[in-house]
Formats: structure tokens, C-alpha cells, sequence
């Protein structure tokens, strides 16, 4: 599905639902309340692409200078022999391969503003492999669907907001976070691997993910055996392990003798004219989500939900954090609001309190990261990428929902 489709679609369901408000209802503020939202993610894209620059500037000025430091492809070829299998149009020890392991690694510690410039950076050096330069490759569709899925070891932000409402126990959402996130970049993978015909069963890959499966489980268990040191370690983990990257960077490029002032100055160049060129493609696509969430459909489609549910005798505790689940595909920060909302409604130690809490740690913002990562590189069709992610997506809510009942008995 391409962009172009998915835009015409938002707006068209966006018109027939304010069509629908204005007869049935009587709303006669439905049209301003839209209109209002497009002005406000219209400054909001821009003003998004602007926060970007600086940490685009400083991660891919260091990025430069680990490049040309070897460090980078020191990287790929470590993980080369996982990553050949995964994306087997890359050449081995491609610098991409070092790219998307950093990007995976910073998305795993939750380090959404290292990842980001990370993220774009392997996009980037992706396109240079690729022939058709408006259409998105197989191995940049790998990538960017493995990144939808958000795998996160610990989701800070989420536990710190719980606590801000005064949740009894802050990291209750840690574990069922992390088995959803998990299921979530399981289902990517297979998707596209089916897609791409990448036979997954191949010992090599067998291994590294059971090897990442088994250390994942393993922090887990530690990190539940001893739940007040979750945040601590996070943020010990998180910086400290962004900060040594930094200082190995600048040791490799001394080491190997190259000027690593001006190497950071030449990257961090290039983080600049990114956060330029994203800025169309970031309006484009938040200006469409702002016109469907405006409207008022997402309360329609978790009434219908609820209802559907309802008939089959089913429990339907969980429509109640509905709202969350089909906003965080669209939007981060949306999202968030939602989460939030659904906290504040029930309390964060409610059962939609929890859900909710779930549902927004366990994948990224699919239609952002679309429109972020392809339109870096100017890429128009997009093919099978949005479908892709979207089945992760669905596959995060069902486990979410399945973990919540079986965590959060009531």
C-alpha cells in the first residue's frame, strides 16, 4: 500500500465521518475542530524536523567519525553473519550493517533520540544499494518494519508516567511490555521474511535470535528479582553505554589518525540537510493522521469493537484502553495522550489503566516512521512496508490484551 493510498483513504474516511456528525449528530464545530488540528500538525511537523536537528547534527557527526575510524565496520562484521541472512542484497561489511545494529541497540534501551538519527543513517546508506531510488528496496522494508515493532527492553517513559499518577507498583507494565514488544518483532520478521522468501529456519539465524531471545528472558528475570533497580539500570545502561560509544569513536579516530573534529563537522553537516528534507514528508503524513483523529472515528471504531465483543459473551474490559492501541501506530505522541487519558480515567493501577500502559510500550509509531524514513531518502512507493508493520501492530494488540488478563487478574 502505498503512501499516496493511505493518504487519500485517511482524508476520505475523515470527510464522511464529519459528514455523518454534522447530519445525524448536529455537530456543527466538526469542520473547525478538523481544520484547527491540520494548522496545529502543520506547525507541529515543522517544529518536529527542527527539534531534530541538533541530535541529528550530534549522533551522525560521531557516526562520521566512527566510520572513519573502522568502528562502524568493526560493527558489521560482527553481526555480519546474522544481518547477510536478514538482508542478503547488503554486500557483507556494508556499513549499513553497523547503522542498523546501532539503530537496534538504541531502540532496545528506549533511546528514541539516539535511534532516530541512528535510524536514518542506515536508511540512508541503504538507498546508496539501491537501484530504483524511488522504490523502497527489500532490505530497507526489512529494516524499517523491524523497526516499527519497537522492540524495547525497559519502557522508562511509560513506568516514570505512572508514577507521576501515583501507581502503587510503577513497573507492573515491565514484563508484559516486554513479551508484547517480543511477539511483535517476531511476527515482523516472519512477515517479511515470507514476503521476501528468507528462509528463517537457517542455523545462523536459528541462533542469534534464540541467543537474543535467551538474554532478553534472562535480564527480565533478573531485573524482576530485583524491581526497584529497573530504572536505575536503565538509566546507568542507557547513557552510560551512549556516552563510551562517543568516547571509543573519538579513541579509533585518534588511533587511526584522523582529524575528528572536522569528521564530526563533516557528519553533523549532514544531520542538518536530513532534518531539512524530512519536513514535507513529516507534514504530509501528520496533517492526514490529524484529519482522522480529529473526526472522531477512533470512538466509532472502539464502540463497534466493544459491541461485536459483547455479542460473541466475550470480556471487554479491555475496549476501555482501545483508544491507545489504534492511535499508537499513527502517532507517538498521540498515543501518549491516550495512555495518559485512560490513567487518569480509571487509575493507572486499573485494569484499562495497566492495558493501556501495555499497549503503548509495545510498538512504535508505524505511519511516522514511514513517512520519516522513506521520505529521507525522497522514496515514493513504499510497497508491502505499512501492510507489514500494521500485522506487527495487530499481533502486539492480541498479545498485549492476552498478557493483561493473564497478568492483571480481576
Amino acid at each position: 500500500m502505498a503512501l499516496n493510498l493511505i493518504w487519500i483513504i485517511f482524508f476520505l474516511i475523515a470527510f464522511i465521518t464529519a459528514l455523518v456528525r454534522l447530519i445525524v449528530y448536529g455537530d456543527t464545530d466538526i469542520f473547525k475542530t478538523i481544520v484547527d488540528g491540520v494548522f496545529d500538525s502543520a506547525n507541529t511537523s515543522v517544529q518536529i524536523a527542527i527539534g531534530l536537528i541538533g541530535v541529528m547534527a550530534l549522533f551522525l557527526g560521531f557516526m562520521n567519525v566512527g566510520e572513519k575510524a573502522g568502528a562502524v565496520r568493526f560493527l558489521s562484521r560482527i553481526i555480519g553473519p546474522f544481518f547477510n541472512r536478514l538482508f542478503p542484497e547488503v554486500p557483507k561489511d556494508h556499513p549499513s550493517m553497523g547503522h542498523m545494529v546501532m539503530n537496534f541497540s538504541a531502540n532496545l534501551l528506549g533511546l528514541d533520540n539516539a535511534a532516530t538519527p541512528f535510524g536514518l543513517k542506515a536508511m540512508i546508506s541503504l538507498q546508496e544499494l539501491n537501484p530504483n531510488k524511488d522504490t523502497a528496496s527489500n532490505a530497507q522494508i526489512m529494516f524499517m518494519v523491524l523497526h516499527a515493532s519497537g522492540l524495547t527492553i525497559i519502557p522508562v517513559s511509560i513506568i516514570a508516567q505512572r508514577a507521576i499518577l501515583k501507581s502503587n507498583d510503577p513497573t507492573s507494565i515491565f514484563i508484559p511490555c516486554m513479551i508484547a514488544t517480543f511477539a511483535a518483532t517476531v511476527v515482523a520478521l516472519t512477515v517479511v521474511a515470507i514476503k521476501q522468501k528468507i528462509n528463517l529456519f537457517q542455523p545462523v539465524i536459528l541462533l542469534w535470535v534464540g541467543g537474543i531471545s535467551l538474554l532478553i528472558a534472562s535480564l527480565v528475570y533478573v531485573l524482576h528479582m530485583h524491581g526497584d533497580f529497573i530504572v536505575p539500570f536503565s538509566k546507568i545502561s542507557s547513557n552510560g553505554l551512549i556516552l563510551l560509544l562517543f568516547i571509543i569513536f573519538i579513541v579509533g579516530g585518534m588511533i587511526k589518525r584522523i582529524n575528528v573534529y572536522e569528521a564530526f563537522i563533516d557528519g553533523a553537516k549532514e544531520g542538518f540537510q536530513v532534518a531539512v528534507t524530512i519536513i514535507p514528508y513529516l507534514v504530509g503524513m501528520l496533517v492526514a493522521i490529524s484529519v482522522l483523529r480529529s473526526c472522531g472515528v477512533f470512538d466509532y471504531i472502539v464502540q463497534g469493537i466493544g459491541s461485536f465483543f459483547h455479542m460473541l459473551h466475550v470480556n471487554t474490559d479491555f475496549v476501555s484502553a482501545l483508544p491507545t492501541a489504534l492511535m499508537r501506530p499513527l502517532s507517538g505522541s498521540g498515543g501518549r495522550a491516550m495512555m495518559i487519558d485512560t490513567m487518569k480515567t480509571y487509575g493507572p493501577d486499573s485494569f484499562p489503566g495497566q492495558l493501556s500502559g501495555i499497549f503503548q510500550g509495545t510498538a512504535d509509531s508505524t505511519f511516522y516512521i514511514a513517512a520519516l524514513y522513506f521520505g529521507s531518502v525522497g522514496i515514493k512507493r513504499i510497497r508491502y512496508a505499512i501492510p507489514a508493520a500494521l500485522i506487527a501492530d495487530l499481533a502486539a494488540i492480541v498479545t498485549a490484551i492476552l498478557i493483561g488478563y493473564l497478568f492483571f487478574p480481576h
